[in-house]
């Protein structure tokens, strides 16, 4: 596997760490610290241009609290603006376009261009065959983002990278906890890095035709549940002898129609696909509660629309004006 060195020069090039901080801003403009930063801009990505080119960058010290997402609670461990989130914005700039060329086709979650809708468009095409994808086997991870091995995934990130100060500054982050946080701009980016060659191993050694993952959310198509089975059994013995990981025991193997695979936030039929119940729920709540504005209406209108919910639609977006003014405001 050729390494790719000489990087790090990019990484600190005052073109970088000047794209990183108006990256890294977008949509916080209005914070005070922000606004501080702006107003002696130069002095401040100088000083942090000249912290990186003497090696005397350290983690900042996190502030973690717990936060509601969805029907879970997630630990969120915050990093300061400056200067931590504007260097993992300098690090993924450069590293983006070779992660990128590691990650399989049908990996979703954080890639640009590779969204949710994305995945929804893969896996409608790939139940057309639905000879070949009678059955699905369908798991999570256990605790991912905080069961992920340190030493692991700096393995992972030398694979490709041979620019020693560039890996001793992704270590310096790396080690800052123990797993990976959930609130890093560049977590998202480690959590696809550490599941990249399991893909790999899925698709060109298990010969898996359809495989789909979202984060540590994984789907596997297939026509026998006899060699779900199989494939379930070595992926559970690579997973935790490889990246010391555990797959949840709510693991199914299940007919496609009878089911319906529930992922992405829709459930898949052969013949159509649903918005996931709790969505439609939560939906029908705000609108009960006369809580939906016209952003929450452009927020559900994004979900419905790609799903066979003509009912839904009729119901609720039947006023046009209605409906015009939440398509324009996602179309914009």
């Amino acid at each position: 596997m050729k390494k790719i060195g000489n990087l790090y020069e990019q990484v600190i090039s005052e073109n970088n760490i000047e794209l990183a901080f108006n990256n890294a801003k977008k949509g916080k403009s209005h914070y005070k610290e922000i606004k501080i930063i702006e107003k002696y801009k130069d002095k401040y990505l100088n000083d942090l241009r000249h912290l990186l080119i003497h090696n005397e960058f350290k983690n900042s010290e996190y502030e973690i609290f717990e936060k509601q997402c969805g029907i879970k609670k997630r630990m969120i461990y915050k990093l300061p603006f400056y200067p931590d989130r504007i260097i993992h914005h300098c690090i993924v700039q450069i590293l983006q376009p070779i992660w990128m060329n590691i990650f399989i086709r049908d990996t979703y979650s954080t890639i640009p261009g590779r969204g949710i809708h994305d995945g929804l468009k893969r896996i409608k095409k790939a139940l057309q065959n639905i000879d070949e994808t009678k059955y699905c086997l369908k798991f999570d991870i256990s605790k991912y983002y905080p069961s992920i091995n340190n030493n692991i995934l700096k393995e992972s990130s030398a694979k490709k990278i041979k620019d020693k100060k560039l890996l001793e500054l992704l270590n310096i982050i790396i080690d800052s906890t123990h797993g990976i946080p959930i609130g890093n701009y560049i977590s998202q980016w480690f959590g696809n890095l550490y599941l990249a060659y399991f893909d790999h191993y899925c698709k060109e050694n298990l010969k898996c035709k359809y495989y789909f993952r979202y984060c540590d959310d994984i789907v596997i198509l297939s026509n026998s549940k006899e060699e779900l089975r199989t494939i379930f059994k070595k992926i559970e013995t690579y997973l935790s002898e490889k990246l010391k990981l555990k797959i949840k025991s709510n693991w199914q193997i299940f007919p496609v129609d009878s089911r319906s695979i529930d992922f992405l936030g829709y459930r898949f039929f052969h013949t159509h696909t649903l918005v996931r119940k709790q969505i439609v729920k939560n939906f029908k709540q705000k609108i009960k509660n006369n809580k939906a504005t016209i952003q929450t209406e452009s927020a559900y209108w994004g979900w419905f629309k790609h799903a066979d919910s003509h009912n839904l639609i009729n119901k609720y977006f039947k006023n046009e004006s209605r409906k015009n003014k939440t398509k324009k405001r996602v179309a914009a």
